[in-house]
């Protein structure tokens, strides 16, 4: 992990809006670790936005259908565009990645938005993508499509 604020989630108790976002669900770990991610962040008081695409939210109302930790879930490019208009803002995103056009999200959110950002690079090819930020963010790499047990432990050791 490359943490560029020197902080983690038990420094920055005080700011308690989390958004996630989340694009195309081809790579499976990222429903699952999402989905963690929410509850372990709900479990420590936080309030947990996610801004998905739409496949993205339908799979999170079938996981998680009395929305116990996917809680608010608004459309990825509605957010973006809410972003830009400055109707929205948030004390941490967490972005996830698992091709080019995440880290284009990512970069977006960036420039956007000057909270906490911490980007979660997944996939095949995530050592790859990693060569694409070239902007200031956290980030947590792991070259994994269905086993989450090796990006828990990363994520564990930003949020725990």
């Amino acid at each position: 992990m490359i943490n560029n604020s020197g902080n983690n989630m038990n420094e920055q108790k005080e700011k308690n809006e989390v958004i996630l976002f989340l694009g195309c669900p081809e790579v499976p770990v990222q429903m699952g670790i999402s989905l963690y991610l929410s509850y372990i962040l709900v479990k420590k008081g936080y309030s947990v936005t996610v801004a998905a695409n739409p496949s993205v939210i339908k799979l999170a109302r079938v996981s998680d259908p009395e929305r116990h930790y996917m809680g608010r879930m608004i459309d990825l490019d509605h957010c973006i565009g809410d972003l830009a208009e400055k109707k929205i803002s948030f004390d941490t995103a967490i972005a996830f990645a698992h091709n080019d056009a995440g880290i284009t999200y990512a970069t977006t959110i960036r420039y956007l938005h000057a909270s906490r950002l911490i980007l979660v690079i997944i996939g095949r090819n995530a050592e790859d993508l990693k060569k694409l930020v070239d902007f200031q963010c956290e980030m947590v790499v792991e070259k994994t499509v269905h086993n989450p047990v090796e990006l828990k432990k990363k994520l564990d050791e930003v949020f725990l």
